[in-house]
């Protein structure tokens, strides 16, 4: 039951150094539990077992896989609707298994718990869909599960689709999302860290108490958004607040991520593109009184990897045989709000293309940004990548080739490691774990195994060092521990305020 908030003891938010002055690379799987997540087609490939992910063994070999590497977490991807902008139908979405159909990523979760020690699983869920009490409910379910190894990735939806679903008939307008979810994050701090005191699970057999209900407080929240007069049903879990990941970077996401997220989830195809981006969500952390560099950043990267160059740059063009170049399309369509069926094959993209109004802003701004290694976006050269790696980069070559690109992009857009996207699942965690993880770690850049008669550590700790299970003293949800806490006044209007 402890939940310490000591200080970590490496300086600067810095994650663990290896004893040779190299801050290391931190490494997460990157997945959905879809057929077709980031390249799309490659179900048709006999080696992908995409269509097997319906199946529990699919999660569980997958994490078992990743724990032999040691990787950090396995990153889930999640979607509660399909992408209806390209042709301006869900038609292609469905047929090219572009993310549909897609299952519920929380269900394999203790499967692949169970058969793990020390990979992290990071779990994206929406604060547009459900109420924060159930959300949390979940979230610490999961946490004692895994011992304390889970994350959430904090999301805004935007599509349309999604909250048709949900009897909505439009989706919350961009900045708007971001406000109402600052405020679901208040009330998930204060349910996991405000409701229980460290100290209320206090079995006492003689009196017949397992929990001491005086020290188990109720939450009353009135919001502009959320009302809530309950106490959290779940006791504290080993992290209480599960470690805290955020997508987007546009300039509302910027300021929530530097209020919130204890690590940030970016996409770009050139380090130029995203280095502005990160740098000023630091800036904005430094400014709320956080430690910059306590805030880790994480690119997506999407490596094909084999012992030589050019065996690298065979198995790609295997690869392409495969690829959906209408599935890349449909997501990039969905992602930017641009109907890239309608625009001439060699015309560059602008943002003025863009003319549905919900769409990812910070992807948009990626697909129309110029840099060194993409001066000019246009539909063409969209089709090259949409199908093969869809958001980021995609690295071929040898171990040594691929690792020296992940160095550059360390270095150049100052990123603390990579979401790995995978072409095949599993072979391509198979070359990260077989060969690029072993040759990070003969540069010094990459941790060793754990040694197995160590106690495993949470989520949390594997990124700010052994002890740092809570909330960091500086990270805004510390506010809200039990001994801190002071509720809120009721939300009032402008109209009521001048009343």
């Amino acid at each position: 039951m402890s939940n310490t908030n000591q200080q970590p003891p490496v300086p600067n938010g810095a994650h663990y150094e290896l004893g040779n002055g190299k801050k290391h690379i931190l490494i997460n799987a990157f997945d959905m539990s879809t057929v077709g997540h980031l390249s799309p087609g490659q179900w048709k490939n006999p080696v992908d077992k995409s269509a097997t992910k319906r199946r529990l063994d699919y999660w569980i070999e997958l994490a078992k896989l990743l724990e032999r590497g040691g990787v950090n977490a396995l990153f889930l991807a999640d979607t509660y609707g399909g992408y209806d902008t390209y042709e301006g139908s869900v038609d292609n979405c469905i047929r090219r298994a572009a993310q549909w159909p897609i299952t519920d990523p929380t269900i394999p979760i203790s499967a692949m718990a169970a058969v793990t020690k020390n990979l992290s699983f990071a779990i994206t869920a929406s604060t547009s869909f459900e109420p924060p009490y159930l959300l949390a409910k979940r979230f610490s379910t999961l946490d004692h599960f895994t011992q304390g190894r889970i994350g959430w990735n904090i999301v805004t939806s935007w599509k349309k689709s999604a909250f048709k679903a949900i009897g909505l008939d439009n989706p919350i307008e961009h900045d708007e999302r971001y406000r109402q979810a600052d405020e679901y994050l208040r009330v998930l701090y204060k349910l996991w860290e405000s409701s229980w005191s460290p100290t209320a699970l206090s079995p006492d057999p003689a009196n017949d108490s397992y929990v001491d209900p005086a020290q188990v407080r109720t939450i009353n929240h009135k919001g502009k958004y959320f009302s809530l007069d309950a106490k959290h049903i779940v006791d504290p879990s080993p992290q209480r607040t599960p470690f805290l990941f955020q997508a987007g970077t546009s300039s509302a996401g910027s300021d929530f991520a530097a209020t919130h997220a204890e690590a940030i989830f970016v996409s770009g195809h050139s380090p130029s593109v995203l280095r502005p981006k990160i740098d000023a969500i630091r800036a904005l952390a430094a400014q709320k009184g956080r430690d910059p560099r306590s805030i880790k950043v994480f690119a997506t990267f999407t490596p094909i990897v084999a012992d030589t160059d050019e065996l690298a740059q065979e198995k790609l063009k295997e690869l392409k045989k495969y690829a959906s170049t209408i599935g890349g399309l449909v997501l990039v369509s969905g992602w930017t709000g641009i109907d890239l069926s309608k625009l001439p094959l060699d015309k560059e993209i602008s943002k003025e293309d863009s003319v549905e109004a919900h769409k990812v802003t910070s992807i948009l701004d990626n697909f129309t940004t110029a840099s060194t290694e993409h001066p000019r976006w246009t539909p063409r050269l969209v089709a090259e990548h949409a199908a093969i790696g869809g958001l980021g980069p995609v690295s071929v070559g040898s171990p040594q080739t691929v690792a020296d690109e992940l160095e550059r992009w360390v270095k150049e857009a100052d990123v603390d490691g990579f979401n790995i996207g995978y072409v095949t699942t599993p072979g391509t965690f198979e070359e990260v774990v077989d060969l690029l993880i072993p040759e990070l770690r003969r540069r010094g850049v990459y941790p060793e195994l754990p040694d197995p008669s160590e106690e495993p550590v949470t989520a949390r700790e594997k990124i700010y060092g052994k002890g740092q299970n809570g909330l960091r003293d500086d990270h805004e949800g510390s506010r809200y521990k039990y001994h801190l806490y002071q509720e809120d006044p009721p939300y009032k209007s402008e109209e009521e305020g001048q009343t």
